[in-house]
């Protein structure tokens, strides 16, 4: 049986939401990606990825995954500083 995909495990996410560097770094290399960092400070990425998330957030979540501070989309939202 083969190992789900390092950016898919605990051990390629980092605790406060997002990929670290090392899922960050597999991701590219089996997709072909070019995925980079967060970019909280601001700029035209920041705005486009609060932008997405937040429209996700509303449209593709229920009420108890939207409301969950622990859940994946609102970590990245908050690592991002969308919030």
């Amino acid at each position: 049986m083969a190992k789900t995909p390092v950016w898919q495990r605990s051990e390629g996410q980092n605790k406060n939401g997002g990929l670290n560097a090392k899922g960050r770094a597999a991701y590219n290399r089996a997709n072909g990606a070019n995925l980079k960092a967060p970019q909280p400070e601001g700029g035209a990425r920041k705005d486009s990825f609060c932008a997405r998330f937040e429209g996700m957030k509303k449209k593709l979540t229920s009420k108890e995954v939207a409301n969950d501070p622990n859940s994946r989309i609102n970590k990245a939202l908050r690592k991002w500083k969308c919030n």
